[in-house]
C-alpha cells in the first residue's frame, strides 16, 4: 500500500545526487514528498522556487512541485507533466 506523503528537509548540504536518490526512493513507498527547506538552505523565497526547478530537472518530466511558504510539495505523476 502506497502511503500518501512523508515529509523531508532541504538544508545547507544542498541538492546533492544522495538527496536525488533519497527522493526517488521515498516516491516508491509515498505519493507526495513535501520538502521543507531550511534557512540554512535559502535566503530569501526566490532560493525556494530555485531548488524547486533544481529539483523537477534532476527527478524528470514525471514530477510537479508546488511551493508553499518555504515548502516545495513534489508529486509523481504517471505520464510525463511537460
Amino acid at each position: 500500500m502506497i502511503k500518501p506523503i512523508i515529509q523531508v528537509q532541504l538544508g545547507k548540504q544542498g541538492i546533492s545526487d544522495n538527496f536525488i536518490q533519497t527522493l526517488k526512493r521515498d516516491f516508491q513507498k509515498y505519493k507526495n514528498v513535501k520538502v521543507s527547506v531550511l534557512r540554512s538552505a535559502r535566503e530569501n523565497k526566490e532560493d525556494v522556487k530555485k531548488h524547486a526547478d533544481t529539483i523537477l530537472e534532476k527527478l524528470g518530466e514525471h514530477y510537479t512541485a508546488k511551493i508553499i511558504g518555504f515548502t516545495i510539495a513534489l508529486k509523481k505523476w504517471k505520464k510525463p507533466m511537460r
